[in-house]
């Protein structure tokens, strides 16, 4: 990555932009599952610049796992760290566990999004691109490739946009889908082709996902940071449903998955991203809970398993907003709010997917879990 502190920033490749629109409240879903026996997918990216044993990784409870990131150079898709190729052969070996494991790496996110709407410009560059694609799927033995392109035709981390990119990015999918089938006819094998999503209405109106989702295999919603580290106002970064207490109704998980569907994309194409870590603010102005106030700073990251040991200190107030089915802590001695996703909030996310359809859950990301808390309520309540 470009710089150490920007790498972290990477772990906001899953972050959702904000939407302002008026708030809509979902249809009410079916109260049992559509499909009993469906084999839902358990998604977890694994960031390569954490320091992180990925032998580690418990694939009993995985379907997929997208290695994050490969970047673009000079218009093809290479990895970049010393390291990568190490814990990428980890990976491709967690198939001794479980040999239905799909093993996928990720292009793009927060930093390396800089490079993909000049590339897809092109015909050239594209084809250029989606043959690279498959050249480094094949060195060193994924299963597909996860495009997280932030943002098509929106301004994100020092990225380049044009308005072309609406019909660019499909145009690019389609060439990756292309070469990906041609090899593999020759390898007898289906690979697969993935992308990860902003949950917000402007993603949607500057992508063309009614066309697109047609090259895609699944589609990986990032229903979070919809409260982030731009914000200088706390707020549920994972919420998921609207909250009765959230004037602005910045997002929500249902509210990201209906407007995909809305776009043109089957549910059961449809996975939901659960985050694996918290946003916390500080300097809070608060004489309440924290929740819905301003603060000095932006949210910033904080892993599950940093939140636990915050909790266990005694010095944090753990609250509910049930509209929202979101938790929150709020540290009124130090003005600290965090918003975190529970075990509890993971189970209802799960019933959710269950009820609508969907296909299934995605998380980022590992390494930031607890003990596999998190993991351990998806598994149990989705499989």
């Amino acid at each position: 990555m470009k710089q150490l502190a920007y790498i972290v920033l990477a772990a906001l490749f899953l972050a959702c932009s904000n939407g302002t629109e008026k708030k809509s409240v979902p249809k009410k879903v079916e109260s049992t599952e559509k499909e009993s026996n469906k084999n839902y997918k358990i998604i977890g990216y694994a960031a390569g610049y954490e320091d992180y044993d990925f032998s580690k990784i418990d694939a009993t409870k995985l379907t997929h796992i997208n290695f994050a990131f490969a970047n673009i150079v000079e218009g093809k898709a290479a990895f970049e760290l010393d390291t990568d190729a190490a814990k990428i052969a980890t990976l491709i070996g967690l198939k001794k566990q479980n040999p239905d494991l799909k093993v996928l790496y990720s292009v793009g996110g927060w930093v390396w999004s800089d490079q993909f709407s000049t590339m897809a410009a092109f015909e050239s560059s594209r084809k250029k691109f989606a043959e690279s694609c498959v050249d480094l799927l094949k060195e060193h033995g994924f299963d597909g490739v996860d495009l997280d392109w932030e943002y098509p035709g929106q301004r994100a981390e020092d990225n380049i946009f044009r308005p072309s990119d609406k019909d660019n990015f499909t145009l690019l999918l389609g060439d990756i889908r292309k070469a990906l089938d041609a090899q593999g006819k020759k390898d007898n094998t289906h690979y697969l082709l993935t992308i990860a999503t902003g949950a917000d209405q402007a993603y949607i109106n500057h992508t063309d996902l009614e066309n697109a989702h047609k090259h895609l295999d699944f589609i990986n919603i990032m229903c979070y940071d919809y409260f982030n580290g731009w914000m200088h106002q706390t707020g549920h970064h994972a919420n998921l449903h609207p909250s009765e207490k959230d004037k602005y109704d910045v997002n929500s998980g249902v509210q990201a998955v209906e407007r995909h569907i809305k776009a043109g994309v089957p549910a059961d194409k449809l996975v939901m991203g659960i985050p694996f870590y918290g946003r916390q603010w500080a300097k809070v102005s608060s004489t309440k809970d924290g929740l819905y106030e301003p603060a000095n700073e932006g949210g910033i990251i904080v892993p599950y398993w940093d939140i636990v040991e915050k909790i266990k200190s005694g010095n944090y107030k753990k609250g509910y907003d049930e509209s929202a089915k979101a938790s929150y802590l709020w540290n009124a001695t130090d003005s600290i709010f965090i918003s975190y996703d529970t075990p509890k909030d993971v189970q209802l996310k799960a019933k959710y997917i269950k009820e609508k359809g969907l296909g299934g859950a995605m998380f980022w990301e590992y390494s930031l879990d607890k003990d596999q808390e998190l993991l351990n309520a998806l598994y149990k309540n989705i499989k």
